[in-house]
């Protein structure tokens, strides 16, 4: 059986891009055979499509860390022929084939059945961008935040993970900042919800300073460096900065007398091993009561030209979300 496939190998001239026909017979052991109608764009899957070693070593590769679609045969009976799925993180797209493709073979541990309220158009909306932006959210509210905290702040506003932040807190009710090196779109950003704007300057002033004047309830933030750590000088007491990004540095100058003399807290997290129980009740939130209309969002992509949205998601030219129709013709 064979199917379409975006397909990256390494070249001597070096990674080049092009969509290949597969065999179902190619692709790696698991439970679960996927027929997948749509996948999302992500920053780590233009990463893997250039070579980065962090992300994926061996070549010929697919990426794609989301896939959403149909089982087409399964060896787990906790999952039946024509089961709707969705499958984020883990290996898929890293070290495994991914959801670039029309096919993908996978652990049945990997896969999460599609909620009601959800279909695979508008979960790969969400993606995993989307998916760590609520992941932020419900942490921040573990930790405390309530719109009585205070204004919540996103860094990265109009990327994948930033502009679902933003739309999401709205329309909990939350007062939402958001910082972007994009001015002409703050009107995109206002439509989100956002009520106020910083940019990528104003939010790095201070980073020699120790502390800097309390102002945040929360802060969802996608780039890291010193940008992270002058919202947490920023936090107010006993507040929380969720961070789950690294585009500006993996890295920052950092004290600790925010954490000793204001009781805030940083918060770590993780899309990809987070364990599968945890990953379908964040999905069933984002059915029920957290359930967003992402369509303002989304841009659509074919196999066709996801190699020109690779590069412009690089470039930081993308906003919203990417979502790759496996079935469309340009």
């Amino acid at each position: 059986m064979s199917f379409r496939a975006f397909q990256v190998e390494k070249t001597d001239a070096g990674f080049v891009r092009s969509v290949i026909d597969r065999d179902v017979d190619d692709l790696p052991e698991g439970e679960l055979l996927i027929d997948v109608h749509y996948s999302s764009l992500n920053y780590k899957d233009a990463l893997s499509a250039t070579g980065n070693p962090g992300v994926t070593r061996v070549f010929p590769h697919t990426p794609g860390i989301d896939a959403a679609g149909q089982v087409l045969a399964s060896n787990d009976t906790a999952f039946a022929e024509g089961d709707r799925v969705i499958v984020i993180g883990f290996d898929l797209g890293m070290g495994t084939a991914g959801g670039f493709a029309q096919r993908i073979r996978v652990p049945s541990g990997w896969a999460v059945k599609m909620p009601e309220g959800l279909d695979a158009r508008a979960s790969m909306r969400i993606g995993t961008a989307g998916f760590t932006a609520a992941e932020c959210v419900q942490k921040l509210e573990q930790s405390g935040l309530t719109p009585a905290s205070g204004p919540v702040l996103v860094t990265g506003a109009t990327g994948g993970v930033g502009s679902v932040a933003v739309k999401l807190l709205a329309g909990l009710g939350y007062e939402v900042v958001a910082v972007t090196g994009k001015a002409d779109k703050q009107d995109f950003l206002r439509s989100l919800g956002a009520v106020e704007f910083m940019t990528r300057e104003e939010a790095a002033e201070g980073a020699d300073k120790p502390l800097l004047a309390e102002r945040w309830g929360g802060v969802v933030d996608t780039v890291g460096g010193d940008i992270l750590f002058n919202a947490v000088k920023s936090l107010r007491y006993g507040c929380s900065a969720a961070a789950c990004g690294l585009v500006a540095a993996p890295n920052f100058s950092a004290s600790v007398l925010p954490f000793i003399l204001r009781h805030v807290n940083l918060l770590g997290i993780d899309s990809v091993q987070l364990p599968i129980a945890e990953k379908a009740a964040i999905w069933s939130r984002l059915a029920t009561d957290w359930q967003m209309d992402l369509a303002d969002l989304e841009e659509p992509l074919t196999l066709h030209n996801l190699s020109g949205a690779i590069d412009r998601i690089l470039a930081g030219q993308m906003v919203g979300r990417g979502v790759v129709d496996l079935y469309a013709e340009d």
